[in-house]
């Protein structure tokens, strides 16, 4: 029985971080899918699509692509022929059109926001009512209703900013500098009676982790679902968390999050592991804004990822004039290296952080 107990135990204590992994291996074979679909659609030849890294579980040969399931299940590859290397191959890689490889290699990211919009989907059509922007009330001893704001305003912007959903106005909500009192000042703009109303609200600031939130002190207007609005909200949502991806490299770039507030792989799956406990729901809004990310994150242009090869790419396509492969790789590698630098620093911080608590 203790054993058994035992045994118990250990499996809730790891299950939700094997939840984790999947995810993570799911939304990984998912962009390289996208690379490997479309490679196969202009006919460009794949040597191999693996799922998962290191000693192979098992393979499946087919008619010209080799399928291998390897052990650890972190990632995959879409490996196709003149990839990374000169082929004679008529139909490698390197000697495709540049319009035909631009889109094999943006296939992948594009892949990460079509999933993202089809988790985003599912989430909508299982809550109970579309969300809007919309005050529908005050919790008790709220602040900012006394500065002006009221109820039925549509928060339409906030510093400077446009907010479309409520996952705009959460994310305007973090990392805000309180004053000594604890408060927080945002400069917003609402819609009421068909007019825009500037106004300053006050609200009461909690600070967790080294970063300072908004206390939310009213709640939003829900709408009963429509075929419409389960439309909109669906879109909007999705385009939300993309400017979410955006705001956040932006505002971490400019100084407004330091590196305290980037989670690696390590601190990810600690948060994907503590939704998972409390049931599939709580998972996919996380699941669609990792992979959002993912896809958004893919197609920046930097040098080892997707949107530096689509740099290399569109440079080809407007001049007609190919840079040297060794060159490319040579510019990629070092990319390559100061991404695994900062990745191993962001895993180290968030291990400490763990530690810590």
């Amino acid at each position: 029985m203790i054993i058994i107990s035992a045994l118990i135990s250990f499996w809730n204590s790891v299950w939700p971080y094997l939840v984790a992994i999947l995810i993570f291996l799911v939304l990984i074979v998912i962009h390289e899918f996208g690379h490997f679909i479309i490679a196969k659609l202009f006919k460009v030849k794949v040597n191999e699509f693996a799922v998962g890294f290191g000693p192979k579980l098992f393979k499946v040969q087919g008619k010209e692509t080799l399928y291998r399931f390897n052990l650890i299940p972190f990632g995959g590859y879409c490996a196709m022929e003149g990839e990374d290397e000169t082929s004679e191959d008529p139909r490698a890689f390197c000697n495709a059109k540049a319009y035909k490889r631009f889109l094999i290699v943006a296939a992948g990211a594009v892949f990460n926001l079509i999933l993202g919009l089809i988790l985003v989907a599912v989430i909508v059509l299982n809550s109970n009512l579309i969300g809007t922007t919309k005050v529908h009330s005050f919790r008790d001893n709220a602040v900012s209703v006394n500065s002006g704001l009221k109820v039925y305003d549509e928060i339409i912007e906030i510093n400077g900013r446009r907010t479309y959903t409520t996952n705009d106005i959460m994310y305007a909500f973090t990392a805000v500098t309180p004053d000594e009192n604890g408060k927080t000042t945002l400069s917003m703009t609402v819609l009421r009676d068909g007019k825009h109303v500037p106004l300053n609200v006050e609200f009461d600031s909690e600070t967790e982790d080294g970063i300072s939130y908004i206390v939310l002190d009213f709640t939003f207007i829900g709408e009963e679902k429509t075929f419409l609005n389960v439309i909109s909200a669906t879109f909007k949502t999705t385009f939300s968390y993309c400017r979410t991806v955006w705001f956040s490299l932006i505002d971490l770039i400019s100084g407004k999050f330091g590196i305290s507030a980037v989670s690696g792989p390590v601190g990810v799956t600690t948060t994907i592991g503590q939704a998972a406990k409390m049931g599939l729901m709580n998972i996919l809004p996380i699941m669609a804004l990792i992979t959002v990310n993912l896809g958004i994150f893919n197609l920046l242009p930097v040098p080892a990822l997707d949107g530096g090869r689509l740099l290399f790419i569109f440079f080809e396509m407007v001049t007609g004039k190919k840079i040297a492969k060794k060159y490319e790789g040579i510019i990629h590698a070092v990319g390559l290296i100061l991404l695994l630098a900062l990745m191993v620093l962001i895993t180290f911080k968030d291990i400490w952080q763990l530690i810590a608590r």
